[in-house]
């Protein structure tokens, strides 16, 4: 059947991502080596002339190779500080973090996570009645909550509509306290035990049913454990110097901050059943160390559901983290599973349903987490980023035209989505940052390869461009697989 697209929901646009860099088209690194190649030659120049000069030539071409030559999106020079970290970590044999419980320092609730997550601890207010991710380093408080709502392809238009602009109502009334550093929704398929639905039927069901209960009893038995529920869960980070007003106004330290976090929780719970979610309660610090667990170990989902007397997975906070963690250029490997962790570099250039990552989020087969990070920015600096990405634009367009060149739709295209941006906010919108993050895992390398292949093909369907992250593979699975509304 033919559906007309006027029919459906209202199409969403998202801006075409900048390429240009900070000054004449090139970035901090490229810039960094043309400066220093520079001064080079005018070294050589004074020591030893121009024979000296042409003599280095082929170290001219190198240089120009490193700042115009492109691998995987990215210059050579903006790849050398990514690569040269990761060298450097692996001369130190940091690519492989072991837990050693005996001579762990013990502190209470500390993750014992591996990279620059190793200082998350959880903490519980002082009237007990919240339980948040502390990060020390980047002073922010991080509430998490797991929510569920209708499946989105199965409304009508007006409903989805409505979901859309509802969504975009809850994080402006977020990003407008100017106390928020990150809004963070994490989707995930996890494996399961077939525990939930086998304590649904031994409470509700009728085993003792003449024909219908040894076939539930068996269909539960062969079915349960093979299902991949979906679990979707929002992560709100308090940045703890923004709210410091607030925050000694209310006692100061961590009990002034759990009082400002509970408020923003307060008004996500108002504001999130205007997009049809349901939050199912703050989790609980054995809940949050649970999720941490069960994302690099999934196969331990099923034993943190089965221990646990309400249903909810639970776990100690010092056995969040992984036992082991082996990370390669492309991958990492934890304890039982092996992930790879893409950036979603380009959205849909054209207008899309709301819904376009419907074939992502419901690859058959593939078990696989979508992290979608939000970043509020204060009003005067995104004005002030407007305002000098119209001046690049504009600057680029008069070079060209001095220069006898032919004008750049890209150009125009992009002064377009800034004037739209700008309009925006003069009206009174937020402005937000998007991240997205996909991460998939598999119990093989080759079964890794084989989910890789198939969300990659998804993603085309999807109209997303995904951009595997070559040397960071560690640091990003904290921020694509955890849901800590980590930066």
């Amino acid at each position: 059947m033919h559906s007309d697209v006027s029919t459906g929901p209202a199409p969403v646009k998202f801006p075409t991502r900048s390429r240009r860099g900070v000054l004449l088209g090139l970035s901090a690194p490229q810039l960094l080596v043309v400066a220093v190649t520079g001064l080079v030659l005018f070294a050589v120049l004074v020591t030893s002339g121009v024979l000296g000069a042409l003599i280095l030539l082929p170290l001219w071409a190198a240089v120009a190779a490193v700042v115009f030559l492109r691998y995987r999106g990215r210059t050579l020079a903006d790849w050398t500080p990514i690569a040269a970290r990761y060298a450097l970590r692996r001369l130190h044999g940091q690519l492989v973090w072991l837990a050693r419980p005996a001579t762990r320092v013990r502190r209470d609730g500390l993750l014992h996570l591996p990279g620059t997550a190793a200082s998350l601890r959880v903490v519980t207010s002082p009237n007990g009645r919240l339980d948040a991710v502390h990060d020390p380093y980047q002073d922010t408080l991080t509430a998490v909550v797991r929510v569920s709502s209708r499946a989105f392809a199965l409304l009508d238009a007006p409903m989805q509509d409505a979901n859309v602009a509802g969504w975009g109502r809850t994080l402006a009334a977020l990003a407008r306290t100017g106390h928020v550093a990150r809004v963070q929704v994490l989707e995930r398929t996890v494996p399961d035990s077939g525990d939930a639905l086998t304590r649904h039927w031994h409470e509700h069901g009728h085993p003792d049913a003449r024909l219908a209960g040894p076939v539930y009893a068996d269909l539960l038995a062969a079915a349960g454990p093979a299902a991949a529920p979906h679990e979707a869960y929002i992560a709100i980070a308090l940045d703890m110097r923004a709210a410091r007003r607030l925050s000694n106004q209310a006692g100061g330290g961590l009990t002034g901050a759990f009082t400002v976090l509970a408020q923003l929780t307060n008004t996500f719970d108002q504001a999130a059943r205007a997009s049809g979610l349901t939050p199912s309660g703050w989790l609980t610090a054995p809940q949050i160390a649970a999720v941490v667990r069960s994302a690099y170990d999934p196969a331990a989902s099923a034993a943190l559901e089965r221990w646990s007397p309400t249903g909810r997975p639970q776990a100690a906070p010092a056995a969040a983290g992984p036992v082991v963690l082996v990370e390669s250029a492309d991958r990492i490997r934890t304890d039982t599973a092996h992930h790879a962790v893409y950036w979603v570099e380009n959205w849909p250039r054209i207008e899309a349903s709301p819904g376009f990552l419907h074939q992502v989020l419901f690859t058959a087969g593939v078990r696989r987490t979508l992290s979608l990070t939000y970043s509020p920015k204060g009003l005067e600096a995104a004005l002030k980023d407007v305002r000098r990405r119209k001046a690049t634009v504009v600057a680029d367009a008069a070079e060209r035209q001095r220069k006898g060149q032919v004008d750049s739709e890209e150009d125009n295209v992009e002064y377009a989505d800034v004037r739209d941006r700008e309009r925006q906010l003069i009206a009174g919108h937020a402005d937000i940052g998007l991240l997205g993050l996909i991460t998939v895992s598999a119990d093989t390398e080759d079964d890794l390869r084989a989910a890789c292949a198939t969300v990659e093909t998804a993603a085309v369907a999807a109209l997303i461009d995904l951009r595997p992250l070559t040397w960071q593979q560690a640091e990003a699975f904290t921020a694509a697989a955890l849901p800590l509304a980590r930066s």
